[in-house]
């Protein structure tokens, strides 16, 4: 953990709930005494979130108390599989996940490339730092990544957009540049994302069309809002994050979108004054897109929300309390 890392959560400690967000590609065997391994040890902590466990390695976001969560990281990071763990740390004051998942996939991050292995092949990493001398070169093409609903929110000034809409996607959008956009003839490219696994992924599809000099920014956003103070960033606008929260803004303190329970589209405060705004119901984004049935379903769903809300309860998962 970084010295300025060690602050902010020392800053932090009168918040609740410390958040680790974590990744590491690593052969693994016998991933289902894994899987139970480590939802005994989160649910002994009382964390919640979401981990996947796959052949290649392990990919998540805990939450949980101060001492529950820096107890799961000592914990994880003293196995010797997972000694090279890379994490991100941010807080909040409430838990911004509902439950505790430890799941197995075939891959830890889905790009539906099976056989792209980040650890035999992948870019160059480039620290939080030594990013913005990188981008601000004249030679580096800037490639974001994240998906589009994400890139809408936060990105970096000039970052390429694939314009894709699932990881799965990427390969495509890699592909097409490869054969059309070899008239740009970039002498670097610099790619990033929320947490840096996507781009362990998207490098080494990259360094396989043969485009030799590509960098990747080491712990993606989260690892950059951490380590580069906000009068330095070249970050525009906020970072989407998989969990309540929604986004985040460069202090890694939540944000101001909302989300839509309809569609999972970040809103921004412009969107829920629209008439087309109904809470769990419809967005600016979905109205148009779902059926009259599939609107009668969300609007029972947020009734029943607001029924639970009503008895104290959470409606979706177990009651966390601080």
């Amino acid at each position: 953990m970084t010295k300025k890392a060690q602050e902010m959560i020392k800053r932090s400690e009168e918040m609740p709930f410390l958040i680790a967000a974590l990744y590491h590609f690593v052969s693994l065997n016998k991933i289902d005494e894994w899987q139970t391994k480590i939802k005994n040890y989160c649910d002994e902590q009382s964390l919640f979130g979401t981990i996947l466990i796959a052949p290649e390695g392990i990919n998540g976001t805990v939450a949980g108390s101060h001492k529950g969560i820096n107890n799961f990281v000592y914990w994880l990071c003293n196995q010797p599989q997972f000694k090279e763990l890379e994490i991100k740390y941010s807080q909040n004051e409430s838990c911004p996940f509902h439950r505790m998942k430890v799941r197995l996939k075939k891959e830890i991050v889905t790009m539906g490339k099976p056989d792209i292995n980040p650890s035999k092949s992948r870019g160059v990493y480039v620290k939080p730092q030594d990013w913005n001398n990188l981008i601000l070169s004249p030679d580096v093409l800037v490639v974001d990544t994240r998906n589009d609903y994400e890139i809408a929110i936060g990105q970096f000034k000039d970052a390429i957009n694939p314009n894709t809409t699932s990881f799965r996607d990427f390969p495509n959008w890699a592909d097409n540049f490869a054969s059309q956009g070899r008239n740009i003839k970039p002498t670097k490219i610099a790619m990033y994302c929320t947490g840096g696994i996507r781009c362990e992924k998207s490098t080494a599809y990259m360094k396989r069309l043969g485009f030799d000099e590509v960098y990747h920014l080491r712990g993606g956003i989260l690892k950059y809002f951490e380590e580069v103070p906000s009068n330095e960033s070249l970050w525009q606008g906020e970072c989407f994050v998989f969990d309540d929260r929604v986004s985040v803004d460069h202090t890694l303190e939540k944000g101001a979108y909302t989300l839509c329970n309809a569609c999972r589209q970040p809103l921004s405060e412009a969107d829920l004054e629209t008439s087309s705004y109904q809470p769990g119901i419809s967005c600016p984004k979905c109205i148009s897109k779902t059926s009259p049935k599939q609107k009668e379903r969300f609007k029972e769903r947020q009734k029943q929300v607001k029924l639970a809300q009503r008895r104290g309860q959470k409606h979706i998962g177990a009651s966390i309390k601080k």
